[in-house]
């Protein structure tokens, strides 16, 4: 080996050192759950507990769920000031899974903060912080410009999450979600019943609005987030071969 070929190895080598450094190994990353507490949210607290990925995850809820896991930090937080708690999202993977209904937030502003303006500026604070990778729960049919103030919400959330600096963000949209909540949704109950009926029919460009498991859905968001993706926005569908495919 020559000179030349020599400084061109050494320069080679120091270079995959330094990407080498600048990339935290996956079984010792730290994940960040907002929602922690809601069913795609616990859900997901349970893959990553059991997942060798990461070693420690922090949730952050308004309560203490009195989780004694030694991978799992849990945060009491004041939702309406997440300014004073934003020195303590740092970690590598962020999985936002805020949401809530019209009947509980009581007005379609108090929605608008909750499900748009939180998610939001928890996830610029993330950014801020250096974290990496992002994944957010949104709607199906989420769209800035419908006329449904629920899905304007969700639209007006994943465009203002998509302007911000990350290396990795993951919107999934799941269909009408099943599993067990904590708190009951009458018309989610109802909802069950009649996709049960039409989910064999619900085929090719209509498979997006099959139901799907809250837990297929934090599988996924999971599955997502362990490499680099081309896309950011994922139907329900998608979500559901991701999920079945991990």
């Amino acid at each position: 080996m020559n000179l030349t070929d020599k400084r061109k190895y050494i320069e080679l080598y120091t270079e995959k050192q330094v990407n080498l450094k600048q990339v935290t190994p996956m079984n010792k990353r730290t994940a960040l759950i907002f929602g922690s507490t809601g069913l795609i949210g616990n859900l997901l607290l349970e893959e990553l507990i059991q997942s060798e990925e990461y070693h420690e995850i922090l949730i952050f809820v308004r309560q203490t769920n009195d989780i004694s896991q030694s991978k799992v930090r849990e945060f009491l937080v004041d939702f309406s000031s997440p300014a004073a708690f934003s020195g303590q999202i740092k970690g590598d993977d962020i999985f936002i899974c805020l949401g809530t209904t019209i009947k509980k937030a009581g007005s379609v502003k108090k929605m608008e903060e909750i499900d748009r303006d939180l998610p939001v500026a928890i996830a610029s604070f993330a950014s801020a912080n250096g974290v990496n990778r992002i994944a957010v729960v949104s709607a199906l049919g989420a769209n800035p410009e419908s006329s449904n103030y629920y899905l304007r919400i969700k639209g007006e959330m994943e465009r203002d999450i998509q302007k911000l600096k990350f290396e990795n963000i993951a919107i999934v949209r799941p269909s009408l979600l099943m599993g067990e909540r904590k708190e009951k949704r009458a018309g989610e109950l109802l909802g069950k019943v009649v996709m049960k009926t039409f989910h064999p029919v619900l085929i090719g460009k209509m498979k997006k609005y099959r139901g799907i498991h809250g837990r297929d859905v934090a599988r996924a968001m999971i599955a997502i987030l362990q490499k680099p993706q081309e896309k950011t926005v994922y139907e329900s569908d998608e979500v559901q071969r991701i999920a079945d495919m991990n």
